[in-house]
């Protein structure tokens, strides 16, 4: 019988997290009670949300323990089943440990088709990061034809998808990256109106007058920090901030400071909402269907950053932090096999 793996948190970090923070353990493989399947990983999603787990703070979710095994987006494969609604063969997903193999309730899993598209899909386009993009842009956003949309992080899995969406939904579109590698793939690809390299703009503030020269009427915001400035500063009357992630400062030890933006906002009646993609759980069905749709017509695409091996898990995490990745950063652990462990 195979023997499973599995990586835990070795250290919360002070900074930027290191190989250090991260451990490889080997288990034995768990045994299945009844409504349970036992899956095998195949897909790992990495995210920057993880890091404000690896803190011992409060947030919207629990941290994660010391010294107990990561968990987060996984698509697997179910090689055994006490479950009425899983078999052998069963493509699934959901947030699960990080290990090469899991026994999960049937609750805590859904079955993906394989033929509506690539699985790793369900972690980035089609899942958590395509419904962040979805209801932060539509819902906190709501870009109306014509408006100015800008997007920072836009070369990132919720970046580059709220990109699009606001294309369809006939903004013009502005994003923010941080390499000529990046900002092209935005222009030419994705088809952005512009986008603007900051690690190349002496002067963002002024780089962003220029190239919105009408103002900023939706800012997606994914980074916070002196971009973030420099975007909050060309804000329209009534414009709308939806805030989705802060990454610029995510591995800082000390105070973040910025500008006060008290007077601006009183003066533009914007508004700035922070969210998380399960404020919108009971529409997840709903918005599922319509990136979909979107995505076999053409009117979305998407690039994936696809690391192999299973030890390369935290390097790939790490990643995320240095800018490596283009598109959604996934680690794929192994191919559908429809293979019984215990035969």
């Amino acid at each position: 019988m195979e023997q499973n793996e599995q990586i835990v948190l070795a250290e919360r970090p002070q900074g930027l997290p290191s190989i250090e923070t991260f451990q490889f353990k080997k288990i034995p493989l768990p045994d299945i009670q009844e409504k349970e399947v036992l899956v095998r990983t195949l897909y790992v999603s990495v995210d920057p949300y993880m890091r404000g787990r690896m803190q011992d703070q409060k947030s919207y979710v629990p941290p994660f323990p010391l010294g107990e095994v990561i968990n987060g987006g996984v698509i697997g494969e179910v090689v055994g089943s006490r479950s009425d609604f899983f078999t052998k063969g069963d493509i699934v997903t959901g947030s699960l440990d990080w290990q090469k193999f899991s026994a999960v309730r049937e609750d805590n899993i859904r079955k993906i088709d394989p033929e509506v598209a690539p699985i790793s899909t369900h972690l980035g386009i089609l899942g958590m990061p395509g419904l962040t993009a979805y209801f932060g842009l539509l819902d906190i956003g709501a870009p109306q034809k014509g408006e100015t949309v800008v997007v920072s992080g836009a070369a990132g899995a919720v970046g580059s998808t709220v990109g699009q969406i606001a294309k369809i939904k006939g903004a013009r579109v502005v994003g923010i990256a941080g390499t000529d590698e990046k900002t092209s793939w935005l222009k030419t690809e994705l088809e952005f109106d512009e986008a603007l390299n900051y690690n190349k703009e002496d002067d963002l503030q002024r780089a962003l007058a220029s190239t919105c020269p009408e103002g900023v009427d939706v800012y997606f915001d994914n980074v916070g920090g002196p971009i973030s400035d420099a975007v909050l500063s060309q804000l329209n009357a009534f414009a709308r901030v939806p805030v989705c992630g802060a990454i610029s400062s995510y591995n800082k030890t000390e105070a973040d400071l910025g500008p006060r933006i008290q007077p601006q906002l009183i003066k533009t009646r914007a508004l700035i909402k922070g969210f998380i993609v399960g404020d919108y759980q009971e529409q997840f069905g709903e918005a599922s269907a319509e990136l979909g749709k979107w995505l076999q017509s053409g009117k979305l695409t998407y690039k994936e950053n696809i690391v192999e091996g299973f030890e390369k898990i935290p390097s790939a995490f790490l990643g995320l932090f240095k800018g490596e990745n283009v598109g959604k950063q996934i680690v794929k652990v192994g191919e559908p096999q429809q293979k019984d462990l215990n035969s």
